[in-house]
């Protein structure tokens, strides 16, 4: 692998162990990531694996075949000087071999999920996605481990997902993962428990709805916040609604950008 790969991903690795929170707003093609990447303050891009599968007409879920997925990757990496992690859903039976096939495309980071398959997979997992990245010359890996320990709570309580989020997280840290990612922790406390637990700059978040405010988060020592299918969810929004007003014969919005 090339040095320029290993050098993008220990950037893209002290971005996130910095005190200023990484924030990235997701893409999913060409396009967006170029209007992502020009906005100044853009330090690093992100892939929404929902968002590509949607754009191909496929359900979320590794419904879309690995091949699809990672050549929209591709495209978005080749259009962007930035560095790239990639949304690779659960490594589509294969997480090193998967990764390693991102790394080759010129990826330094991604998010594997787990699923709540059993821990000792899990971690299997993780292991091998971390050994894929040494083999290709990129230790600094920016692996975003993730539990869905919120997401599939199978009926426990919060508290109680909150300790398996925090049971599976650390052993996700112990196996190598510099970063684990909980999507649907948004109370405060569990934030709070879950940065102790961690360590600061280790538990990165997806902004939702009712999401704490990012210099709250900041502040309490999450490392990013990224926001999957919402960006695209946001451009889409957009999209009817010009629809809708022309229907009522209206024309184009005001201040509408000509960013293509």
């Amino acid at each position: 692998m090339t040095q320029d790969t290993a050098t993008l991903a220990s950037g893209l690795l002290a971005l996130h162990r910095a005190p200023e929170l990484l924030t990235v707003v997701n893409v999913w093609d060409v396009v967006s990531a170029r209007v992502v990447a020009d906005v100044p303050g853009t330090t690093a891009l992100a892939t929404a694996s929902h968002s590509i599968a949607a754009s191909a007409g496929y359900e979320d879920g590794e419904n879309i075949p690995v091949d699809e997925m990672l050549a929209a990757v591709g495209r978005i990496v080749r259009a962007t000087d930035l560095p790239v992690t990639a949304d690779l859903e659960s490594g589509y039976g294969d997480p090193g071999g998967t990764v390693r096939r991102a790394i080759d495309l010129g990826v330094v980071g991604a998010n594997i999920e787990d699923g709540m398959r059993p821990l000792a997979d899990s971690v299997r997992a993780v292991e091998a996605v971390m050994e894929a990245a040494r083999d290709a010359g990129v230790p600094d890996f920016c692996l975003n481990a993730r539990t869905d320990a919120f997401v599939r709570d199978e009926g426990r309580s919060p508290e109680e997902c909150l300790e398996v989020a925090v049971e599976r997280g650390r052993a996700y840290l112990e196996a190598g993962a510099p970063m684990v990612f909980v999507p649907r922790a948004s109370e405060r406390s569990h934030v709070e428990a879950l940065v102790e637990a961690f360590g600061p700059q280790r538990l990165t978040l997806i902004g939702v709805p009712g999401t704490l405010p990012l210099a709250d988060l900041e502040a309490l020592g999450v490392a990013r916040v990224s926001y999957g299918p919402w960006s695209q969810r946001v451009a889409l929004t957009a999209l009817q609604q010009l629809v809708e007003g022309v229907h009522e014969g209206h024309g184009l919005p005001e201040g509408t950008r000509p960013l293509n």
